[in-house]
């Protein structure tokens, strides 16, 4: 093993350590050092935070240049808290994680066995939602997992998501056979299509007025699993998180599937309105053009 290597391996292995320290802490200590790391990766990471300045104006026009200047800082602070509550989540006794992730919502949805595929946005506690309803609802959920570069960071992200028992991963180069085989025995569907996956089988539909390179599989993904779809919405709170799931959406798929897409975006969008500052801004969203249009994210 290469100095490199061993380098990489030593601070891995230091920083789920700390992970694992930290699951013990009161959770308002965890998440009084995140609002400290969601303000320093504020200021030090800069390409970072112009590409969520940038993201901010397009999406709320309206606000000023100030009150998004504040969104962003909170954007930041969010994503930081959010990162070490992974560790009370991957870390913690079963019942810290009951106790601090409440379920609400048309929870009802999930009862039975019918084909579901749920709607899972980039909102900064998806990762609560996973552990959250892994406990409490005893079917097997199924998602797509992407490997990790770091193999260590890897197998510590597949051993947290799946501690509960309830979680199925698969990979991308899986297909879709599979997953819509477990969609229609009756495992619910974790999808988060909601992402700039490039060119490659998006469509262009509207995000906060701006045409945005899409991927329809939720629509595609409903259709082949012959599958009712609702969305989970993860809100970060000052004592946990509390996990939404919606109504099943009513006539969802149709046979268009741009309009679903756009259907799916337009959804998307009054979500993020009542919790603007939890959502991932700091990826590039608004990336694939169509062709000919410059680049959004020039000054980024």
């Amino acid at each position: 093993m290469k100095a490199g290597q061993v380098a990489s391996y030593v601070s891995t292995r230091a920083g789920i350590g700390v992970m694992q320290l930290l699951a013990f802490l009161p959770l308002r200590v965890i998440r009084a050092l995140g609002w400290l790391l969601g303000w320093l990766l504020y200021a030090l990471v800069l390409q970072r935070r112009r590409v969520v300045h940038r993201n901010l104006a397009l999406c709320f026009p309206e606000r000023t240049e100030a009150e998004r200047r504040t969104l962003a800082r909170q954007t930041f602070v969010y994503f930081a808290q959010a990162w070490l509550d992974r560790s009370w989540l991957w870390h913690a006794p079963h019942d810290w994680v009951a106790r601090r992730v409440h379920i609400t919502g048309a929870v009802e949805e999930l009862a039975g066995n019918e084909p579901t595929v749920i709607f899972a946005p980039h909102f900064v506690g998806i990762d609560a939602a996973w552990g959250g309803v892994a406990q409490r609802i005893p079917r097997v959920s199924t998602t797509i997992y992407t490997d990790q570069s770091n193999k260590l960071v890897d197998q510590w992200i597949l051993r947290g998501r799946q501690r509960f028992g309830n979680l199925r991963l698969f990979g991308r180069i899986d297909g879709v056979k599979p997953i819509v085989a477990a969609l229609r025995q009756g495992q619910p569907f974790y999808l988060l299509p909601d992402m700039d996956f490039g060119p490659d089988d998006s469509v262009f539909v509207p995000f906060y007025g701006v045409p945005t390179a899409t991927v329809p599989s939720l629509s595609r993904f409903a259709r082949l699993g012959r599958a009712k779809v609702l969305a989970v919405l993860a809100r970060m709170t000052p004592a946990g998180y509390e996990v939404e799931f919606t109504p099943a959406w009513k006539d969802f798929p149709s046979d268009d599937l741009v309009r679903d897409t756009a259907r799916m975006n337009a959804h998307l969008q009054t979500y993020i309105d009542t919790m603007p500052a939890q959502y991932y801004w700091v990826h590039k969203r608004f990336k694939t053009r169509p062709e000919g249009d410059a680049s959004l994210y020039q000054e980024a």
